[in-house]
């Protein structure tokens, strides 16, 4: 008896407990105040990379006057909500840079990061001729950029990294190009040079805040070579650099690296012989980025992706979506479904594959405009598709999107 004394009384004793601390969660969210901004001026809360946080019980502070934290779980506003406000989007791009992100004399602008950014635009509503506000972003600048609500998504040869997606405020979208690091070398300096092993004592061209600068050092480590590092805020000081001499080899994306070979050329500035060198020393998985915690705005620019690959998968371009048959189960939800995508108050428009194909069409299409000749043969290319990992899951490729469904 007396044992059963004792567990009822145990009994009573946590249940007075577990009713005290949901009482005081309940008191909590009474008072709480669910419109705080965190200053950036673009609308969004708590989700900037401030170091504030609104919903853990550390006791920190939401920057309400009476010290009450917001509740886990309270939403901010989405960047798709702000955007739809302000009738622009801001997208941060490269300029220099042929088959990804260019911008020309005559102010048109071209590549594969242009083609997607002006999908995205499409997709949720905007004319995306007129409504797109590009920024330039630099591999110094572009994720600060972000961060602060200066652009609303990062479109420029980003690579998808561990230290990046968990540290600098961002998550990372579409990988719109399978990329890898190359070497771009004046042959000049380095005679017969058709290997990095065979740069040793090399001064290199490298990007500030790029993945490049750690591969570099990495790789040139691992393989017991000695170099030096030319610092370049941008490619366009890169390629000075490199032009004037001051570095004898050039690092980047190889896509970087064919397309400023191919550029320099056409009579755009060397006075020397160059070659690019056969190996890849990394893997550079390029995406699209937005800012951490903005869930409905990175599952359209996601999945803006996704469905451009899946309309080739489909056979669906830009000159026959509007006559596709859509008793077909798998073209109606490509071309008459919102399929959950937007936010409650701005949701897709059920037709918004249909935009987005009339703007810049399928996966094979953009490449075509972006690398080749544009025809529609993917004829003189300047980065073939055929046979890398660009290209199509069906065709031995890495590009493969998960089910519109």
């Amino acid at each position: 008896m007396k044992q059963l004394y004792a567990l009822i009384a145990m009994l009573m004793m946590a249940s007075v407990a577990f009713t005290g601390c949901v009482s005081d969660d309940g008191d909590t969210t009474d008072t709480v105040v669910d419109d705080t901004n965190d200053g950036t001026g673009d609308g969004t809360d708590d989700g900037t990379g401030d170091g504030t946080d609104d919903g853990t019980d550390d006791g920190t502070d939401d920057g309400t006057d009476d010290g009450t934290v917001t509740p886990v779980g309270t939403e901010s506003t989405s960047t798709l909500d702000d955007v739809i406000a302000a009738g622009s989007m801001k997208c941060g791009v490269k300029t220099s840079q042929f088959g990804m992100g260019y911008l020309a004399e005559d102010g048109t602008r071209s590549g594969l990061d242009i083609e997607y950014c002006r999908a995205i635009a499409a997709a949720i509503g905007l004319d995306p001729d007129d409504d797109i506000e590009y920024v330039l972003a630099t591999g110094s600048n572009r994720f600060e950029l972000l961060s602060s609500g200066d652009i609303d998504v990062l479109i420029r040869t980003t690579t998808w990294t561990t230290s990046r997606d968990a540290d600098l405020n961002a998550d990372f979208a579409g990988i719109n190009f399978y990329d890898g690091q190359g070497m771009l070398v004046n042959t000049d300096a380095h005679p017969g040079a058709t290997s990095i092993m065979d740069l040793n004592e090399a001064t290199v061209c490298v990007g500030i805040g790029t993945t490049t600068e750690g591969n570099l050092a990495d790789y040139f480590q691992v393989n017991d070579l000695a170099y030096t590092a030319v610092n370049s805020a941008d490619a366009d000081a890169a390629k000075a650099s490199f032009t004037n001499e001051e570095c004898t080899a050039w690092t980047g994306d190889m896509s970087a690296m064919v397309a400023q070979k191919y550029g320099m050329e056409q009579g755009d500035g060397q006075s020397f012989t160059m070659a690019i060198m056969s190996e890849l020393m990394s893997k550079e998985p390029l995406g699209a980025a937005t800012r951490d915690n903005d869930a409905d705005w990175n599952d359209v620019v996601t999945w803006v992706w996704y469905g451009m690959l899946t309309a080739e998968e489909l056979g669906v371009d830009s000159t026959n979506f509007a006559t596709q048959d859509l008793s077909n189960p798998s073209y109606n939800r490509l071309l008459n479904s919102t399929l959950g995508l937007g936010t409650e108050a701005n949701p897709l428009a059920p037709t918004w594959m249909q935009s987005v194909l009339a703007t810049s069409g399928n996966y094979y299409e953009a490449y075509d405009r972006s690398f080749c000749d544009g025809t529609g043969q993917m004829a003189n290319c300047l980065i073939d598709r055929a046979g890398t990992q660009n290209a199509p899951h069906w065709e031995g490729g890495l590009q493969y999107a998960p089910p519109m469904r």
